[in-house]
């Protein structure tokens, strides 16, 4: 599978994840389980388009590693959550369109 499909799969799977989270009150594992989804698509998505020689996407990606970082959690309320995940979810979404690997893309 090229890594324009797997990059696609993994953020929609995230953004999901992130939009389910903003809808329901879910049990706290729910959320362990958002961190560490959200966590390794994005440090995924930092690692592609770091090889890919994007450094913008690198740092933005890495940020948001950071924010859903499941071993040092950061602790925010629920409504400033709600918000975060929105944006979040909504940037893994434009992001499918905008950053995308060039056909030819390898790792080195």
């Amino acid at each position: 599978m090229e890594f324009n499909k797997k990059k696609n799969i993994a953020t929609i799977i995230s953004a999901t994840f992130l939009f389910l989270a903003m809808f329901s009150s879910w049990p706290y594992g729910f959320f362990t389980l958002l961190r560490l989804v959200v966590f390794g698509t994005t440090v995924y998505l930092s690692w592609l388009a770091y090889k890919s020689e994007r450094q913008s996407w690198t740092w933005v990606f890495g940020f948001i590693a950071l924010i859903f970082n499941p071993l040092i959690p950061l602790h925010l309320g629920r409504d400033l959550w709600v918000v975060v995940d929105l944006l979040v979810a909504v940037f893994l979404i434009i992001s499918i369109f905008i950053f995308k690997l060039p056909k030819e893309f390898k790792i080195k």
